[in-house]
């Protein structure tokens, strides 16, 4: 059986704390969560198990993500990660921005896809770092992986995601994968 994760990470720092997103990889890991979509098994990942996390992604066999490649394993690169063209990725915002030409957010197209939303933001979790409230950053991490993890599902079944357009209309989103 091929080894499927879905991914996600939360950072220490904002993008403002660190001159700006020209420079996501001073932002600095709080957590990375991972989750086999086989077995539905989570790994937590602290800033001291980087390497493992690493490892983790070069060896599955695709790693689900939504902005993992611009975002998540820009920050990676400040423990290590020096090839991430050689993970096997799918990037379902950069699937989306190919098919509509623009980014949408993750809670943008999981609050109608799914009709749910997300439970708070990165920033939230930044602050919860930074008030050495871990449990709540790592849990909040795998409700995003979990999230991330219908939306590519739903998108396998079904052939498309959805999301709201400025006007009300409600527009779907064609994917394949």
């Amino acid at each position: 059986m091929q080894k499927i994760i879905v991914f996600d990470l939360e950072t220490q720092k904002l993008s403002d704390e660190v001159g700006g997103w020209g420079n996501i990889k001073d932002m600095l890991l709080a957590v990375g969560v991972t989750q086999d979509i086989n077995t539905r098994e989570f790994s937590v990942y602290y800033e001291k198990d980087a390497k493992s996390l690493i490892q983790e992604l070069y060896d599955a066999d695709l790693v689900i993500g939504f902005n993992q490649i611009r975002f998540d394993y820009t920050v990676l690169k400040h423990y290590g990660l020096r090839s991430p063209a050689k993970i096997k990725s799918l990037d379902m915002l950069a699937e989306i921005e190919k098919a509509l030409g623009h980014r949408l957010s993750l809670d943008a197209v999981c609050s109608v896809t799914l009709k749910t939303g997300k439970t708070a933001d990165g920033i939230d979790a930044v602050r919860w770092f930074k008030q050495g409230k871990f449990d709540q950053v790592t849990e909040y991490c795998k409700k995003d992986v979990e999230i991330t993890r219908d939306l590519y599902l739903f998108g396998k079944e079904n052939g498309y995601l959805k999301y709201k357009k400025r006007n009300g209309k409600i527009t779907r989103i064609p994917v394949d994968w």
